[in-house]
């Protein structure tokens, strides 16, 4: 795994603000990796992407600078200020008037401060730089301190410490997969549920803290590289093999029995009238048959025929999930006098940790370790180290 981040050369970055008047998006990875250098184990997380404005502020007196790496106004702790973009430039306001304009944006809190980003504060600093869609602010932040909240936004704060613990390998793995894979991106992760969920101060807690704290560093390896270690809520009894889902088998991700009976999502009913499953799958007329084709090893649908009143057509499990809001693609179908009934187990895509199966090995005494190696099949635990 490479750790640290090539920098930029300043006369590179003089020579490229001299000859542009406007910085694109690969020319502000020359900027930022120059006038701010990450710590080695940095990650950089897009917490708005394509928003027309931000607002950020800051806990602590605050320091702005400009493309150009000046320094350009001194924040007072808790003043909010809007980012606005327009034609891949930035305009900042402070509520009053237009005081600054450049083409990205620092914000550094003093004095371990914490950054206002839209609506939620973050430790770390920002950068707000165009996007094709508008702009993006960028959490730089510690990878330690990410994961106090990376945890305790996908898990409750209130189970045991060896799920949480379990959890914060899997997410700290997860995240250094995907950051040694960002290269002429300007962020590592996003931080919605198409990634790992990461809510900023508000998903800390101390029991999250401790989970990171204690098992800091460690990550899943297999053959001696850091594992994509994907995650879901509740498989409903028996974990997915990866390429029923994806296209390839992946060897860590192998089906295996859950503990996740205790889920609210362990079971699931979701009931459509005829009229509304016939909106949600247009083209065929009204939906007169769901027809399960094939199922995976663990039970869940790989494909399902739907047939209406002016034709049929041949979907994957995944699709029906999306077009109709399940929770997953392990389900049943009962046809009813007025619709359809639909009897599910599980909620996600069932590949690797299940969230509430290592909430119940947790409950039956096994460690954080045990649940890793029994979810992520053949893998060994690492430590990495700031370089």
């Amino acid at each position: 795994m490479n750790s640290a981040f090539r920098l930029g050369k300043p006369n590179s970055l003089l020579q490229l603000l001299a000859s542009r008047g406007r910085l694109g998006l690969g020319s502000l990875l020359l900027w930022f990796v120059w006038l701010l250098p990450a710590q080695a184990l940095d990650m950089r997380v897009a917490i708005s992407n394509g928003a027309e404005a931000v607002d950020i502020g800051s806990s602590t007196p605050g320091i702005l600078r400009d493309a150009s790496g000046e320094a350009i106004y001194q924040l007072p702790q808790l003043q909010r200020i809007t980012v606005d973009a327009e034609n891949g430039e930035l305009e900042l306001t402070d509520g009053q008037a237009d005081f600054a304009e450049s083409r990205a944006f620092w914000l550094e809190p003093s004095a371990d401060g914490f950054v206002w980003i839209d609506d939620r504060w973050y430790r770390g600093r920002v950068l707000v730089v165009p996007s094709e869609a508008g702009l993006m602010a960028i959490n730089y932040v510690d990878l330690e301190h990410y994961l106090y909240s990376v945890v305790g936004s996908e898990m409750p704060s209130s189970w045991p410490q060896a799920a949480l613990q379990a959890q914060a390998v899997a997410a700290r793995s997860y995240a250094l997969y995907h950051r040694d894979r960002a290269t002429g991106r300007l962020y590592d992760m996003g931080g919605t549920q198409a990634w790992q969920v990461y809510r900023g101060l508000s998903g800390e807690a101390p029991s999250t803290i401790s989970a990171v704290q204690a098992t800091a560093g460690q990550v899943l390896t297999y053959g001696g590289r850091i594992i994509e270690a994907v995650f879901h809520s509740s498989s409903g009894g028996y974990t997915e093999n990866s390429e029923e889902v994806w296209s390839s088998a992946v060897p860590y991700l192998k089906s295996v029995e859950d503990f996740d009976q205790d889920a609210p999502v362990y079971r699931w009913q979701a009931v459509f009238s005829i009229e509304d499953i016939s909106a949600r799958l247009p083209g065929i007329g009204q939906v007169q048959e769901l027809k399960i084709i094939e199922r995976s090893a663990s039970g869940r649908v790989k494909y399902i025929e739907v047939i209406g009143d002016e034709g049929g057509q041949m979907l994957k499990g995944s699709e029906l999930r999306r077009a109709l809001g399940l929770r997953s693609t392990k389900f049943e179908v009962l046809a009813t006098a007025d619709g359809f009934e639909i009897n599910g187990y599980g909620f996600g895509h069932g590949i690797g940790l299940s969230q509430w199966g290592a909430h119940g090995m947790a409950q039956r005494g096994q460690g954080y370790d045990t649940i890793l190696n029994h979810f992520y099949q053949g893998t060994a635990l690492a430590r990495v180290e700031a370089q």
